[in-house]
């Protein structure tokens, strides 16, 4: 699904140089669920930037569905973007003034072949669905819960059938109840065939992802697969305030 080779990102600040990443190389296979972890300023961040073709590596190489898409220009990474990423962020970046169902459609009035509307309000709908939230259409964030919100996040980043999902601390905002619910949702996609990688510093977050991959100071310092995975009714955390 995705391969980097030595990939590296420098920042310059006037004559000052802070190395992001630091010559990192791994692959994800399709239909895989990973979490990536690290302290803050770890540089995973950065690294899911890259993934996401929202920003370039320095140098080193990025492999997305075989096409090497490291120095793609601004529009081609756009492009990208929009046919096979879909993404997950910790502020659910809704637009306050339109229902669940419009903000779910945003996505796809991006999409280079025009799709009409009686199609968009159709994979609306079944996204909405998919998240358990047939009923909350016509809602608007501000009547949402925040779990409900991150809800409507998730299914505005399916809406457009990506092959790859990134959420970048999708829990950070939310209770623990609601946390679990996410992470359910995550995991029933990936179920279905869907390849995930999240960023997370929470333990309970990645101990549900068959598959780790821990950062520190711009490298990977370890990349393992667990020797069981917990469900979130597993988990002290997500149980607690129940």
């Amino acid at each position: 699904m995705l391969r980097t080779k030595n990939l590296f990102k420098t920042y310059r600040l006037g004559s000052y140089a802070v190395e992001a990443v630091r010559g990192i190389s791994f692959s994800i296979r399709r239909g895989e669920f990973v979490a990536i972890m690290g302290a803050s300023g770890s540089g995973k961040s950065t690294l899911m930037n890259i993934l996401g073709c929202l920003d370039r590596p320095s140098q080193g190489r990025y492999f997305l569905d075989g096409q090497d898409v490291s120095s793609l220009s601004a529009d081609e990474l756009a492009e990208i973007r929009n046919e096979k990423i879909g993404f997950v962020f910790q502020g659910f970046n809704l637009l306050p003034r339109t229902s669940a169902l419009e903000n779910v459609t945003v996505p796809m009035l991006y999409q280079p072949k025009q799709i009409g509307l009686s199609e968009q309000r159709r994979r609306a709908i079944e996204c909405l669905e998919m998240v358990g939230l047939a009923d909350r259409l016509d809602h608007h964030p501000n009547a949402l819960s925040g779990g409900q919100q991150q809800r409507v996040a998730i299914a505005r980043a399916l809406v457009n059938k990506p092959s790859l999902v990134l959420a970048d601390e999708p829990t950070g905002n939310l209770d623990t109840r609601s946390s679990a619910e996410i992470v359910q949702i995550f995991q029933t996609l990936n179920t279905n065939g869907m390849t995930i990688v999240i960023v997370t510093h929470e333990p309970c977050i990645a101990q549900i992802c068959p598959r780790r991959i821990v950062m520190k100071d711009g490298q990977i310092v370890e990349d393992c697969a667990p020797a069981s995975v917990c469900q979130p009714g597993d988990c002290r955390e997500f149980t607690q305030d129940e």
